[in-house]
């Protein structure tokens, strides 16, 4: 998928914002707009599989890399041949760099290369033919290109889904005349690691020696101690495994190499497996680092792709299809494949905003997870939506001190999480003290586990507890002044441009739903809930302007607003739910959205419009929702229209939930997953999502 220029996006945004506010100008330019952008993608996507994203004949200098990751350790591709970007690490956090607050780790980069062809080091000056695919189904990325005349190289890069914390690279170098290769794997630290030591070693047996070459450091505040390891791999048929040489550079950077003569016409293929854990995941990382090394080693590359393509199989047996529209399956399954590497089943490990394509948000988790990319991963991926929960039930003892701080009973979890569970929003934002929200967003998110999962004994031990101490803040943090008139107060809400506001109508109607669901949750179990919880919200009143449209705050007067907030509360809340009153606000919002706010927001009315059987209106909110953030060259999207901030899991979550909750007409409630009837945008013959729930069910909207 090569993105158009940036402009593009932001242009086709403007127009259909104005086209949505009723501009008929705008309407004449967004229909040339949208037929040149056909003939465009039809251009640029000829012999493109729905499976396979492409960046050839970019700019390195306007450059987006796209991720890499197997919910653990995440590797952001570069422009710069045999090179990536940055390697994250999950679940790692240490001060530095920004903020007063922790930041995700950077751990070192050690699945660089460095390639010398005739003594000569490959840089971009002296190649052609550049190109990048990524190959979804089996979450790898290959990048090939020309030396010259010389020889071809191709190399192909996997975060082994298998095997969490090791990454695998497999090189392929076709001569073309006879000349001499000088392949260097290379481990760099970045500048923000402490006290490196570079180690190099042989582990000889009898048929076979294992080169180690190791890196080990302190994160910036010496927290944790950080390690990565890496080896050779070289293929049977070769002939003797090649002498190599190390060579320490400088403190942060070392290598191993090897020269090898090729012929005119040789192919020579040749391997290399990177581990990288900290201290956060082994008391001892530098030599976990190494026994996983040769763990992979010993494994060859064969058995590591077999098990790699076989776990990664097994994950889109859950996808989802558009029959009659390649581009926008390509595009569902480019959000879901981000979604699916970013997370992992059996961890407690939740989701930044970014995921792990860097440093964005400072890797922090916040409702980013559980409102906007855990309903897609919980429908199609319920044991990585598990993993979600898993990290914040973890953390509930942190939540509980954080209320006590407050003068609330229960618990109240931060609005930004990262290793302990504690506030980590730095101070200049307003959002850590006063978006309270977060603390329903997290007890819908159990409760509705349960729905889908039905599992009880996870209900008795992860669910109960959390569900029991949010129903506990929410009754704690009202102000009872009376019948309708248990008000909750000093917020920020979901529309963050407006600060320390009055019954917000989105918190007030989490509330609303976490207090309910924290009863039939002791039901459930046979436990006599708190009569104060139905009670107490039978009187949080939900505010309105006198045409009965819901009002977001008692001192909103029709403000543009960040994202949406009001509409919330017909999806995915329920609380406003006849169709003249979903239309009533619909029609008073929709124009009040910012174009300079996140990706995610237009999700919401994508749904809603959706669900209205308005699919045309709905189809044309769908591509404003991610179309104008996606960025070159890949189309890795951004938060907002013309960011530079990708990847933005958050607004993938967004549309994803608008073609399984919207067009797919999906709904969690008492009895699991049901489908309401809807309708497609023109173009989509059929859409299926397949693998969907506890039974992995196929479910299909058609024309």
């Amino acid at each position: 998928m090569t993105a158009g220029p940036l402009w593009t996006g932001c242009f086709v945004y403007y127009i259909e914002y104005m086209y949505l506010c009723g501009d008929h100008q705008a309407h004449d330019m967004r229909v040339f707009y949208i037929f040149g952008l056909l003939i465009f993608t039809c251009w640029t996507t000829i012999g493109q599989s729905s499976w396979e994203v492409t960046a050839d004949d970019f700019d390195p200098n306007n450059y987006y890399g796209v991720t890499l990751a197997n919910g653990v350790v995440g590797i952001v591709s570069s422009p710069e041949p045999l090179k990536v970007k940055d390697v994250v690490l999950n679940g790692s956090y240490d001060y530095y760099q920004r903020g007063r607050v922790s930041n995700i780790l950077k751990t070192f980069n050690h699945v660089n290369l460095n390639l010398d062809v005739d003594g000569r080091r490959i840089g971009r000056g002296d190649i052609t033919g550049y190109r990048q695919v990524l190959d979804m189904k089996r979450a790898a990325l290959t990048t090939s290109f020309e030396v010259g005349a010389k020889a071809t190289v191709s190399s192909t890069l996997m975060s082994l889904r298998h095997l969490p914390y090791t990454a695998l690279t497999v090189v392929e170098i076709t001569a073309h005349k006879d000349i001499t290769i000088t392949p260097m794997s290379v481990i760099e630290a970045p500048n923000h690691l402490a006290d490196v030591r570079n180690y190099y070693a042989e582990i000889d047996r009898p048929h076979v020696t294992i080169p180690l070459l190791t890196s080990v450091g302190m994160s910036p505040s010496g927290r944790l101690k950080v390690a990565a390891s890496n080896s050779f791999i070289f293929e049977e048929g070769h002939g003797h495994e090649p002498d190599l040489i190390h060579e320490d550079w400088d403190y942060n950077m070392h290598l191993a190499k090897f020269n090898k003569k090729l012929r005119a016409g040789e192919k020579y293929t040749f391997s290399v497996v990177s581990s990288t854990v900290s201290s956060a995941q082994y008391e001892d990382p530098h030599n976990e680092a190494e026994r996983l090394t040769i763990f992979a080693m010993l494994e060859g590359r064969r058995r590591l792709l077999q098990r790699h393509n076989e776990a990664w199989e097994e994950i889109w047996k859950s996808d989802i299809e558009v029959v009659g529209n390649t581009d926008i399956t390509r595009d569902i399954r480019f959000a879901l494949y981000h979604l699916y590497s970013f997370a992992r089943e059996g961890t407690s490990y939740s989701l930044s905003p970014m995921g792990l394509s860097g440093l964005g948000y400072n890797g922090h988790v916040f409702w980013d997870t559980e409102l906007w990319m855990y309903p897609p991963l919980l429908m199609m991926q319920p044991e990585m939506a598990r993993s979600l929960l898993e990290y914040r039930y973890q953390r509930l003892e942190a939540a509980r001190q954080n209320a006590f701080s407050h003068g609330y009973k229960g618990a109240m979890f931060p609005w930004e999480s990262s290793a302990n569970g504690s506030e980590d929003t730095p101070v200049w934002a307003l959002t850590g003290p006063f978006q309270h929200h977060i603390t329903g967003c997290i007890g819908w998110a159990f409760w509705k586990y349960y729905e889908v999962t039905g599992d009880k004994e996870w209900l008795r031990t992860r669910g109960w507890p959390v569900l029991r101490e949010v129903a506990a803040f929410w009754s704690s943090r009202v102000e009872r002044k009376g019948t309708g008139r248990y008000e909750i107060n000093n917020v920020i809400g979901a529309n963050e441009w407006q600060e320390n506001i009055d019954n917000n109508a989105f918190t007030n109607g989490m509330a609303i739903t976490v207090l309910r669901y924290a009863t039939k949750a002791a039901t459930e179990l046979g436990i006599t809930p708190d009569p104060d919880w139905n009670h107490v919200a039978d009187n949080i009143p939900v505010l309105k302007f006198p045409d009965g449209t819901t009002r977001e705050n008692a001192t909103y007067n029709g403000e543009t607003i960040k994202q949406a907030d009001a509409n919330l509360l017909a999806y995915p809340l329920n609380i406003v739910t006849g169709e003249k009153d979903i239309r009533r606000d619909l029609e008073y919002y929709l124009p009040r959205y910012s174009p300079e706010g996140p990706a995610m927001g237009h999700a919401i009315l994508c749904v809603l419009y959706s669900r209205l059987g308005e699919s045309k209106k709905a189809a044309e909110i769908f591509a404003s929702s991610y179309k104008p953030n996606e960025v070159p060259p890949f189309g890795v999207i951004s938060e907002c229209a013309g960011g530079t901030n990708p990847y933005f899991a958050t607004g993938a979550g967004g549309m994803l939930q608008a073609v399984l909750y919207g067009f797919g007409g999906l709904e969690l409630g008492a009895g699991g997953v049901t489908q309401l009837k809807t309708t497609l945008p023109k173009g989509w013959d059929e859409l299926i999502i397949k693998g969907a729930g506890k039974h992995e069910k196929t479910y299909s909207v058609k024309q």
